[in-house]
């Protein structure tokens, strides 16, 4: 059970963070590796401010959105002397020198690092977590203010708007496309640019997200993310899909199924006329297609009833069709009602992108950084302190049989603001 948030089963939320749980998310062993391979490696064996220290920090930085530097690497000074990462004649760094050490270290470690650690936590009793052999995964995007710099402008550019436009947004924006694991909302990996000029739409961002899909995982993902040629790249991971798509897709019926999708099949844009009717009936029949010119797929459509009317819940009479589509061809593996619920999992999204951007940066908040480089950084200690808050919350719930969803994240981001400073907080 919870109370106020907190999971009481075995013991006290809080129990779990002094216990280290949310840092052996993020091991020290894992950090390193990601500096050797980032080619990050201390110069001087007596640097105050060494790589692995510089990492946990830039962690904490998104921790304590509204904290200096100084202030940060004061909350961690205990823990780092329990690590045996600090030494007692050292002194707190100035805002200078950790910002120097920042830009040494550079982006590409935090970006290493979470490729290596960031997986799916939830476990097979984790509630919410699977449909049938699939776990249940979304992908989706989001969009981050950084300061206005020129660098930043250059490099990311502002929505909708160039650089001299007199009514730009006051901020360049970073857009970021995230895989997402429902359950638990832990980011399981993600791609990151800028919102301005050729190749910085979510597509894609995407795009180069599907050649690390899973097997077994069931990626679901709304109607702006469907074309061909995406479709069959998520595909060709071998990853089961449920996307969305848009209601202009051509999706001819071959065979109405028993529990009220229908098979159809999708052909390549460039397949047009008598050619295209000819895959349609190769399909219809039986036939073996090449994967370059069609593909099978199984429908689902239902419509959603239009709640706006007159408070009764009498709406207008005019719902809105879904239309998914899925690489699941079979009935057997995967009813249609239980696809339309997996589908509106996909708001889970929602929920982690909210935890990422409300309660971890701040409502309204500007990243730190001032420079390209150090924005991809620092988004990747956000991505990376959320993987472990996330992780910490699902593998609680998972113990205490109950929903993640049931554990507010909200509260837990203050108990582990609370007890930074304990060494067991965050174990090396």
């Amino acid at each position: 059970m919870t109370q106020n948030g907190v999971v009481t089963a075995d013991g006290r939320l809080t129990d779990w963070v002094s216990f280290g749980v949310l840092a052996s998310s993020v091991p020290r062993d894992a950090v390193d590796d990601a500096i050797e391979a980032a080619g990050k490696q201390a110069r001087r064996s007596d640097g105050k401010l060494p790589p692995h220290v510089v990492v946990y920090l830039v962690m904490a930085l998104s921790l304590f959105a509204d904290d200096d530097y100084e202030e940060a690497a004061e909350r961690l000074t205990e823990t780092l002397t329990a690590w045996g990462c600090w030494d007692d004649s050292w002194s707190v760094p100035t805002s200078g020198g950790i910002t120097q050490a920042r830009q040494r270290l550079g982006s590409e470690p935090l970006r290493e690092l979470f490729s290596e650690v960031a997986v799916p936590v939830a476990e097979e009793l984790t509630r919410g977590a699977f449909l049938g052999p699939w776990r249940l995964m979304t992908m989706d995007g989001f969009e981050w203010d950084a300061p206005d710099t020129p660098e930043n402008a250059a490099a990311f550019g502002y929505s909708g708007a160039g650089a001299d436009d007199g009514d730009r947004p006051a901020f360049p924006k970073v857009r970021v496309v995230t895989v997402g694991e429902c359950a638990s909302h832990a980011v399981a990996d993600a791609e990151m640019g800028g919102v301005a000029g050729k190749g910085t739409g979510e597509q894609a961002l995407a795009r180069k997200l599907y050649a690390r899909l899973e097997e077994d995982w069931l990626l679901i993902a709304d109607r702006n993310f469907y074309n061909w040629a995406d479709w069959c790249a998520a595909a060709g991971s071998g990853a089961a899909l449920l996307w969305r798509v848009k209601s202009d897709l051509r999706l001819p019926v071959l065979e109405l199924l028993p529990d009220g999708s229908y098979s159809s099949v999708l052909v390549s844009p460039k397949i047009r006329g008598k050619a295209r009717q000819q895959l349609i009936e190769a399909a219809r029949a039986g036939q073996d297609l090449e994967e370059d010119q069609a593909r099978l797929v199984r429908v689902i459509e239902y419509e959603v009833p239009d709640r706006d009317g007159d408070g009764n819940g009498n709406g207008n009479g005019n719902g809105e069709l879904i239309a998914l589509i899925t690489t699941i061809t079979g009935v057997a593996a995967a009813p249609a009602a239980a696809l339309a619920e997996a589908y509106h999992q996909r708001w889970e999204h929602e929920t982690g992108n909210k935890q990422l951007k409300t309660y971890l940066r701040g409502p309204g908040r500007v990243l730190r950084s001032k420079s390209p480089d150090m924005v991809r950084q620092e988004i990747y200690g956000y991505l990376l302190t959320h993987y472990a808050i996330s992780a910490l919350i699902c593998r609680a719930a998972t113990e205490a049989d109950i929903d993640p969803d049931r554990v507010k994240f909200k509260r837990t981001v203050r108990i582990v603001r609370r007890r930074v400073a304990d060494p067991a907080a965050f174990p090396p």
